[in-house]
């Protein structure tokens, strides 16, 4: 997914609002790493398009509050036997 750097901010921005995705799964989605998923959405998104960087900067929000739950759940299921 090379190429246009404020398009590809774009398109993961609305991948993230419409799917409630996490950074991960969204990097995973368009073969990018986290990091680049980050930088393009914290930092390239915000100067050129300020309104779509306030919906996904909500959505991330949101996932930053709930990562310990998920991350209680994944340990749980590991210990489990993946129940």
């Amino acid at each position: 997914m090379k190429g246009n750097i404020e398009e590809r901010a774009c398109r993961l921005a609305l991948y993230i609002i419409e799917n409630k995705a996490t950074v991960r799964g969204a990097a995973k989605k368009f073969g990018v790493s986290k990091s680049t998923v980050h930088k393009d959405l914290s930092e390239r998104l915000p100067a050129f398009n300020r309104t779509l960087y306030l919906q996904v900067k909500q959505v991330m929000d949101e996932n930053k509050a709930e990562r310990h739950i998920r991350g209680g759940i994944a340990t749980r299921n590991k210990y489990r036997g993946g129940a």
